[in-house]
């Protein structure tokens, strides 16, 4: 049954966290600090970790949208989803904070916003999850 208001709210996660990278700016000065410093600091390698990320988090979402069969896993699936992007968070928080020069909100980009939007996705598409089972459960009791 993949007509379900999860499967949406998880094809949504995996569009936003997917596709709207390339969309939204949150690269900018990002680019211009690795250029500084070699490519080996810890700057550069969290840099290079956070598409990853991003594609990972995609991934875990379509995933899990095929995983209707078996509701536990896709539930604790969208609890992965919500710790990668958590942790995406941050990740952008941190090198936002640690940016060299002026800083103005509008460089820094709207796409650190994106892994907010991808956890509240999951969050209702866990939810629906939730409600599902609960309902097969309360069907199992009167049988």
């Amino acid at each position: 049954m993949i007509q379900r208001i999860q499967s949406i709210y998880l094809f949504l996660a995996s569009i936003v966290s997917g596709g709207l990278i390339f969309v939204f700016n949150l690269w900018n000065t990002i680019k211009e600090k690795i250029f500084v410093v070699d490519l080996f600091s810890r700057e550069a390698i969290t840099v290079k970790v956070i598409p990853f990320m991003f594609l990972a988090s995609a991934i875990l979402s379509l995933v899990a949208i095929f995983l209707f069969k078996n509701r536990k896993l896709q539930f604790v699936i969208g609890r992965i989803i919500i710790l990668i992007n958590l942790f995406l968070l941050g990740l952008l928080i941190y090198l936002s904070l640690n940016l060299s020069g002026e800083t103005n909100v509008s460089e820094k980009g709207i796409g650190m916003f994106l892994p907010i939007l991808v956890v509240l996705l999951i969050v209702l598409a866990n939810k629906a999850i939730k409600k599902d089972e609960d309902l097969v459960k309360s069907v199992d009791r009167l049988r």
